[in-house]
């Protein structure tokens, strides 16, 4: 913890059950959020991200928002970046889900401000995500491996800045098998008990940073259902990461940046 660790890169590992069989004999997935490429960036920060992922052999890795940090032009060497991203390795590939900081805005000292205009989203970072080897799910279902369902949902903030509509929870679940597993990418960890209700299995988000600095760490816990951690929601689980980046300040204190490596099994 502290300053001084601010680019150290933990791995909390959170193991689940999931009450639904499967033929698959469990499954692994890669949890990171809240890359914020951009000012505090490196192309080291980003390769030790990729080799620790790596290192777990995962099935599967989810992104679950903010990508970038508002300005493409602040990442420093973006098609370096994006093929270190590239590097990433696992069984079904490399997802993701928009956050609200993926979208062109004016930023002071890494903070943004209300824009009354339509924002429009720059196209690079769709291209960007290309060379990286990366699928953006927006309210959008795969269904891998004909085994489980994977979810991106648009991000809600960033959806009223372009305002585009927005799914809700049942409407993208109700026309899905609920005998097979599905998992959801949300960027924020809004409307958990609408997620459960709706027949999700797995809710996966970031946004929070778990209040980056102290004491945001204790205040954010008032905000938020789920801040930071694993939470059972009904029969879903909700996993929320502090994410591997950071936005304004470039520091963080009584945090940690972390990936989070998730161990799913199946019901027998």
């Amino acid at each position: 913890y502290g300053v001084l660790h601010a680019r150290r890169v933990y791995v909390r590992h959170d193991p689940v059950v999931i009450e639904k069989s499967s033929s698959l004999p469990g499954l692994r997935i890669a949890l990171i959020a809240d890359l914020h490429l951009g000012y505090n960036s490196t192309k080291s920060h980003v390769r030790t991200i990729v080799d620790d992922i790596n290192r777990e052999h995962v099935d599967l890795v989810c992104i679950a928002g903010d990508l970038f940090d508002n300005d493409y032009d602040a990442i420093r060497d973006p098609d370096g970046v994006a093929d270190i991203l590239s590097g990433l390795k696992s069984r079904y590939g490399t997802y993701a889900c928009w956050g609200n900081h993926d979208v062109n805005e004016k930023i002071l000292a890494g903070f943004t401000f209300p824009q009354k205009e339509k924002i429009v989203r720059d196209e690079r970072f769709s291209e960007f995500l290309a060379r990286a080897d990366i699928t953006m799910l927006e309210d959008e279902t795969v269904l891998i491996d004909d085994t489980f369902y994977l979810t991106g949902r648009r991000d809600k903030e960033m959806a009223h800045k372009e305002q585009l509509p927005r799914k809700t929870f049942s409407e993208i679940n109700e026309p899905l098998d609920h005998s097979r597993p599905i998992i959801v990418m949300d960027h924020e960890p809004r409307e958990l008990s609408e997620a459960a209700d709706s027949g999700g299995d797995l809710d996966l988000s970031g946004h929070t940073h778990d209040g980056q600095m102290f004491p945001g760490n204790l205040t954010v816990r008032l905000f938020w259902e789920n801040a930071c951690g694993c939470l059972r929601v009904g029969s879903m689980h909700s996993i929320v990461t502090s994410g591997v980046g950071l936005f304004g300040p470039n520091m963080r204190v009584a945090t940690r940046a972390e990936i989070c490596p998730i161990t799913i099994r199946f019901a027998e």
